[in-house]
């Protein structure tokens, strides 16, 4: 078996964040090239910590989701995966034997040289007899003067793109740095100008700072009065929504090197799961959620629905149904942590065996096999001076949290969450699995409990600023 798990970073705040990591993960498993395809994120579940728990196979390739090398793809996703690599990532990737898998992981798919394709994809996209006579193409990056990476893969396609001949002139210009993207009036003499944004993702730069900065008022206009004459502005779609993007995906996949000995890390992850299937079998109280088996199919639902007719509940029937319905509250919030005791109501899930395996990794991610582990005494847990000696960038300043300031974050978040809290001291003597609905371990403090201690060093816990740690 293959596993191929993409790494996006994810929000506490914005439940669109995780969007585009699943819509790729949908198109490659559509295509059938590895066993299994799974979604991890730095501010959502499955978290970086736990995500290759959940995976089933020995042989694991993880590529993250990121438009350009820098400081989420150097330090925090080698770190907080335990692949004991910090710095730039060679190409092929890496590999590291880890708790039996063969973990291989490769460079951001944004540097990929199949990038370059994309961004003429988009460029005829939105003119498609754009010619080396008269059309000037701006290759537009983020950029930022906090890591040079970020810029690089900006210039290096602008260059080989230049001597490709397509356009009549090739430009890299920037949000954050110069060249800024406010210049292009005094730089691109072309009557014609193709806007690309290299960007992950649509969102405010894209839909907001670039067309005001830029003076754009839709996908083209008219610029009569520019210091070089007339010129007509085509603004693509940024290219990280780019369907090709999964070509260049797997590329990565398939250039990722090194090789390992593999262990038997595939039959504990097994095990964990045909004990959760013994039980569901039988009908299982999870979480917040019921299963109940009907007739060679899986029932599930909210443990507060339980008895409404099936007619008063929406009914899905696939495990992204319910993904979709369990990433918000009833109230619409986002639900970056899936154990916190807001599960929405409203719904069933009709569902076979392997579907409600999916389901269930999407309802609650890791908890099975976490909890299986816990089960067999094999799951370590992280206590809380370890989770902050790890924490870099801006979060290493929760290591100056006091034992007090910590607490004070748990006890307003935890209480709300259904797992107990080993890290900090709590035993959990049944689980779940032993028929106890409320019986999850929690192994290690979470990012949105890190994230909350930072902001309470600061002193900025509910001083209307918590946007700042989603930054």
């Amino acid at each position: 078996m293959r596993s191929l798990v993409l790494i996006g970073h994810g929000s506490h705040l914005n439940g669109e964040s995780a969007v585009a990591v699943y819509r790729y993960a949908e198109l490659l498993r559509a295509r059938g090239l590895f066993d299994e395809v799974i979604e991890g994120y730095w501010k959502e579940e499955p978290s970086l910590r736990q995500v290759l728990k959940t995976t089933a196979s020995t042989d694991v390739t993880v590529i993250p989701m990121f438009i350009s090398e820098g400081y989420f793809t150097e330090t925090v996703i080698p770190r907080e995966m335990g692949l004991g690599h910090q710095g730039p990532v060679p190409q092929g990737g890496i590999a590291r034997v880890i708790g039996g898998r063969t973990v291989r992981y490769t460079l951001p798919y944004g540097v990929h040289p199949g990038m370059r394709e994309v961004i003429l994809a988009r460029a005829r996209e939105v003119l498609p007899d754009a010619s080396p006579q008269d059309t000037a193409l701006i290759v537009l990056g983020h950029g930022t003067t906090r890591n040079e990476n970020s810029n690089k893969v900006i210039y290096q396609n602008a260059e080989v793109l230049r001597a490709s001949g397509h356009f009549a002139e090739v430009h890299a210009l920037f949000l954050d740095e110069d060249p800024k993207v406010g210049t292009w009036p005094d730089v691109v003499r072309a009557p014609r100008v193709v806007v690309v944004p290299f960007f992950a993702s649509e969102g405010w730069h894209t839909l907001e700072t670039i067309p005001e900065d830029m003076g754009l008022s839709g996908t083209v206009t008219e610029f009569p009065d520019n210091p070089h004459g007339a010129q007509q502005v085509y603004y693509a779609r940024p290219v990280g929504t780019h369907a090709a993007v999964a070509d260049v995906i797997v590329q990565l996949a398939e250039e990722a090197h090194g090789a390992g000995d593999q262990g038997d890390h595939e039959r504990g992850h097994e095990a964990a799961w045909q004990a959760f299937m013994d039980r569901a079998r039988r009908g299982l109280r999870v979480g917040e959620a019921v299963i109940t088996p009907e007739l060679g199919v899986f029932e599930l639902r909210h443990m507060l629905d339980e008895g409404l007719p099936g007619g008063e509940l929406t009914t899905l029937v696939t495990p992204e149904g319910v993904r979709d319905r369990v990433r918000f509250t009833d109230g619409g919030e986002h639900r970056p942590v899936h154990t916190l005791r807001n599960l929405p109501r409203g719904w069933r899930a009709v569902l076979n065996e392997a579907d409600l395996r999916r389901a269930v990794h999407y309802l609650y991610p890791a908890v099975v096999e976490e909890t299986y582990a816990h089960s067999c005494h094999a799951l370590r847990h992280t206590p809380w001076p370890t989770t902050a000696r790890r924490q870099t960038g801006i979060y290493a300043k929760v290591q100056r949290a006091t034992p007090a300031q910590v607490e004070h974050v748990a006890q307003e978040i935890c209480s709300g969450c259904l797992r107990t809290r080993l890290w900090a001291g709590e035993r959990l003597t049944h689980s779940f699995l032993d028929g106890v609905p409320g019986g999850l371990p929690c192994a290690e403090a979470c990012t949105y409990v890190v994230a909350e201690v930072r902001e309470e060093v600061s002193g900025k816990r509910g001083a209307g600023s918590g946007h700042s740690h989603d930054h």
